[in-house]
């Protein structure tokens, strides 16, 4: 009966696992590029600066409404689907008693940094929005949990559609008098994380045997233990990640502007992150599976490398010789600024894949304490570094130290997986990505001269850097096939 049943949920698997990267790739890039930097434009970098920054503030913060229950709800009813009702009934008392914790941490770190009542306003709203967001992902595990993968993937991007329905009628429906302001862009998101976490838990209720609201003392702490450790790991990456906006904001008079700027060139990395992101997700149980069954995991991470780094360096590349024309593309103010700050911001993409990559294989061995110790490090350098850059070099500094420590935390990554699993050092695949991107700049500096519009010279060059990766064998459609071959098996 065993043999009979995984087949069918391995396809359930699968199955939703290309819905939901349809769905990603179909209505995230349209709230980034369509919606999000549409409010940029109409409100201007200011504005948007400002609610840019106290956004990454609420979201540093985030994990403290999470604290690794999430993940451990996910796995836990994956295997005993009985105990849904008494988990979610408790569970849902403890996420709100977390939320309260959220706040009043989030409301006395704000009086430290001394914001406005404007200010103060918009974060709580932001916070809430949070809170939101926070308990639709702990309900979409529950889903998940029920192995009901194709209404979890609908549910992912519910949010974003709700949200896309109301920014566009309120940006190009014509119904206000008065022009578009950054609170209605709030109120926006607050209604669609509403409507969408009323929906799941409904779906989620319909699936329990009972629900009654209950607090268990011994349950919660047992719980909150064991996700501790995996809380401090997401706190910590969220802060050098994130908290670069933030000082932005507090530390330069015109903070605001300045946030914008670096927002306006942040908003591309962010959405080309996202790939590497479902990549990790790909590996993440290939490679747990393989440390569990003590293979050597040498071709697989060889693999890994080669299929998300080459397209990786390839666009990161190609946008950073045409910075100032997709900044002057998507933006109407200050492209003259925030295009020198895309420019670094695109590089970082290269060690941020790379991390993807070494410290998801650093997750699934269970090494938190040494991605601790990475992350703690990761903060100071970033914070170090915003401290002595942002004052002299404002956004641009930003970034500076933005790439920065996203080099110093991939190469600790990197370290540390070959050490822990004994890697060998692959010499002629390291000459490889040399000649590569070697190849790669001289292509664009050729390219950039080619009387012929830049979009175009941009498509030559992604396309040449292609065939070049192809006929080096630095990357191969066999590689992709064979991974998921893996997967499958």
């Amino acid at each position: 009966m065993i043999e009979n049943r995984k087949p069918s949920l391995l396809k359930k698997f699968l199955e939703s696992l290309g819905l939901v990267l349809v769905l990603n790739l179909l209505v995230k890039p349209f709230w980034i590029f369509g919606i999000d930097r549409t409010v940029q434009n109409v409100v201007g970098p200011e504005e948007y600066g400002m609610y840019f920054a106290l956004f990454n503030f609420s979201l540093i913060l985030n994990i403290l409404l999470d604290l690794g229950l999430t993940n451990y709800n996910n796995r836990n009813i994956s295997q005993h689907q009985f105990l849904l009702s008494k988990h979610f009934s408790n569970i849902v008392v403890l996420k709100f008693l977390l939320a309260v914790g959220y706040f009043i941490v989030t409301l006395a770190v704000a009086a430290v940094l001394d914001y406005n009542f404007t200010e103060l306003r918009i974060l709580l709203l932001l916070a809430f929005n949070q809170f939101l967001l926070s308990f639709i992902l702990y309900l979409r595990s529950n889903l998940a949990g029920l192995h009901l993968f194709k209404t979890d993937s609908l549910v992912s991007v519910l949010d974003r559609i709700l949200m896309i329905a109301i920014c566009s009628i309120l940006l190009w429906g014509n119904i206000a008098d008065t022009p578009f302001r950054i609170e209605w862009f709030i109120y926006a998101q607050t209604i669609g994380y509403s409507l969408t976490a009323l929906i799941v838990f409904v779906l989620v209720w319909l699936n329990t045997d009972s629900f009654r609201m209950h607090f268990d003392m011994t349950f919660s702490r047992v719980i909150l233990r064991k996700s501790l450790p995996y809380a401090l790991l997401i706190l910590l990456m969220a802060f050098y990640y994130r908290v670069d906006t933030v000082m932005l904001n507090r530390m330069l008079p015109d903070g605001n502007v300045q946030s914008g700027i670096y927002a306006q060139g942040f908003r591309v990395l962010d959405a080309a992150s996202m790939f590497a992101f479902l990549f990790a997700g790909l590996l993440l149980p290939i490679f747990s599976h393989m440390i569990k069954r003590r293979e050597r995991i040498d071709e697989m991470v060889r693999l890994s490398v080669m299929l998300l780094l080459v397209p990786v360096i390839l666009i990161s590349v190609t946008s950073y010789f045409y910075r100032y024309e997709l900044m002057n593309l998507m933006y109407h103010h200050q492209v003259e600024f925030s295009a020198p700050v895309f420019g670094v911001l695109i590089l970082a993409l290269i060690p941020i894949s790379s991390s993807y990559i070494f410290g998801t294989l650093l997750t699934a061995n269970g090494s938190l304490k040494y991605l601790n110790i990475m992350a703690l490090s990761g903060m100071v350098v970033n914070v170090s570094l915003n401290l002595i850059l942002i004052p002299k070099y404002q956004a641009y500094g930003s970034a500076i130290a933005s790439i920065f420590t996203q080099a110093v935390v991939a190469l600790i990554q990197i370290v540390l997986s070959y050490k822990l699993f004994n890697l060998r050092l692959n010499v002629r695949l390291i000459l490889k990505f040399t000649v590569f991107i070697g190849f790669v700049v001289l292509a664009a500096t050729f390219i950039n001269d080619l009387p012929i519009m830049w979009a175009f010279q941009a498509v030559v060059l992604l396309v040449v850097g292609i065939i070049f990766s192809l006929s080096i064998r630095l990357f191969t459609v066999k590689g992709l096939i064979r991974i998921l071959k893996y997967k499958k098996e």
